[in-house]
């Protein structure tokens, strides 16, 4: 939040949050946009608490409230911050490479204990909609098949890559998987339970344990799962992510500065810059096609 004082903004109140992860200010899954009652105690709270400007920094849920408020006259600026990496409208969301090292190193430790065992294992990640962290994470670390949202597979076509796979002599396989991932077929997502939170989300997990159970049905192949879960949430940001966060903050900043509200910034390419906030979430940004394929000419 940044309030309408025209003196310049403390940098002790930043100073040191670089190699620190998660949300500094701290967060909720409160959905203001709930009830009518909501959006206009939100309104209201804005104005007691004399809150001039609103920068809201956040994934699709976030950024979704922020779009509402700049419809009702608020000055905000949004900065695309989720490990999901599927904001429409920026190459990129600051979190997102950190949670791909964490998936890589996992697997990297994981290829140790596969390849002495001669077993398939499972690695679940996070990606409720979309396969960004499974598909680079899994291609950064050698996976022999991603199962990714973006692209359903049945149960045989997974278990034939792993097949030819061990027809050739590799004797252990990776198999990385998003927890949204649906097989071919399959009437819905696997869950936790039936329960929704504030923004109509159902708990995602334990589709690696189906994946797993049902590879060693199909193929005989003695099968471990591994769930990250919320590892990769956590822990000190990579250095890539540390910039783009502090450039994506400066250029919130400018944009407020400048008077450009109803804004958010993005990466495109190595720039920043910065589009409207109706532009940018009008989608989610799915996995595309020619990274997928590159992923798949390494399958088995």
């Amino acid at each position: 939040m940044v309030t309408g004082n025209t003196e310049p903004l403390s940098l002790l109140s930043v100073s040191g949050i670089l190699p620190r992860g998660g949300t500094i200010l701290g967060t909720s899954r409160t959905n203001p946009l709930k009830s009518e009652e909501n959006k206009k105690k939100l309104l209201s709270n804005l104005k007691k608490q004399k809150i001039d400007y609103l920068i809201a920094v956040g994934g699709e849920d976030t950024l979704g409230v922020a779009r509402y408020l700049v419809s009702e006259g608020v000055k905000v600026v949004g900065i695309p911050k989720t490990i999901d990496n599927d904001v429409d409208g920026t190459d990129q969301t600051f979190g997102f490479d950190t949670a791909v090292s964490i998936v890589t190193e996992a697997i990297d430790r994981l290829h140790t204990t596969a390849e002495s065992h001669q077993r398939v294992m499972v690695v679940e990640v996070m990606g409720r909609h979309t396969g960004w962290i499974a598909t680079v994470g899994g291609l950064a670390g050698g996976a022999d098949c991603i199962l990714i949202p973006e692209r359903p597979m049945t149960i045989q076509e997974i278990c034939e890559i792993l097949k030819k796979r061990h027809a050739r002599g590799r004797l252990f396989s990776i198999v990385v998987v998003a927890e949204g991932f649906n097989l071919a077929g399959a009437d819905q997502l696997v869950t936790k339970d039936q329960k929704l939170d504030q923004f109509g989300h159902v708990h995602l997990g334990g589709i690696g344990e189906v994946v797993a159970s049902e590879i060693e049905r199909h193929t005989g192949l003695e099968t471990r799962v591994t769930v990250l879960g919320h590892v990769q949430r956590g822990g000190s940001p990579t250095a890539f992510d540390r910039v783009l966060g502090t450039r994506y903050g400066v250029e919130a900043v400018d944009l407020i500065h400048n008077g450009k509200f109803g804004a958010m910034v993005c990466l495109r390419g190595s720039r920043i810059t910065h589009t409207s906030m109706g532009k940018a979430m009008r989608k989610l940004k799915f996995v595309d096609s020619e990274l997928i394929r590159t992923a798949e000419i390494f399958y088995g």
